[in-house]
């Protein structure tokens, strides 16, 4: 099981506000943010749905990758609890600078109740947002 992941964008503001309007419509929020003041140089921020995050922004450098654009080979997916929920992380997402990577809707390829949204953030990282639920 995986505890927690993060991301190293190239401008965190920029990635904060993709992550804040495209996460929301599955219920993740900002729940933690560290500064630099506080760590010494680190800035990160971390969603969940509750008091722990699980998904990290961060600002440390040493972590990103040193050739090539950030996010690529990346593939992020949250779990959404409605076929709605990921049609509005799509929309979220698209209207804060997102670039289409697959429609919402079914991937029958996966299994029949697999109903997906895909977007590309601004730093090239695959985001997916996935409802298993038969309708």
């Amino acid at each position: 099981m995986i505890d927690h992941m993060g991301i190293s964008p190239a401008d965190i503001e920029r990635a904060r506000q993709f992550y804040d309007a495209a996460l929301e419509p599955l219920g993740l929020t900002n729940v933690m943010e560290v500064t630099s003041e506080q760590t010494g140089g680190y800035h990160g921020i971390g969603y969940g749905n509750g008091r722990k995050p699980f998904f990290w922004l961060s600002s440390d450098m040493r972590r990103a990758a040193p050739d090539g654009p950030r996010g690529t080979g990346i593939h992020i997916a949250f779990e959404a609890e409605s076929r709605a929920a990921v049609d509005a992380f799509y929309a979220a997402a698209m209207a804060q600078g997102g670039r289409d990577n697959g429609l919402p809707g079914i991937r029958p390829h996966y299994h029949p109740a697999y109903y997906a949204g895909f977007v590309i953030d601004p730093d090239g990282v695959n985001v997916e947002a996935v409802c298993q639920i038969p309708e």
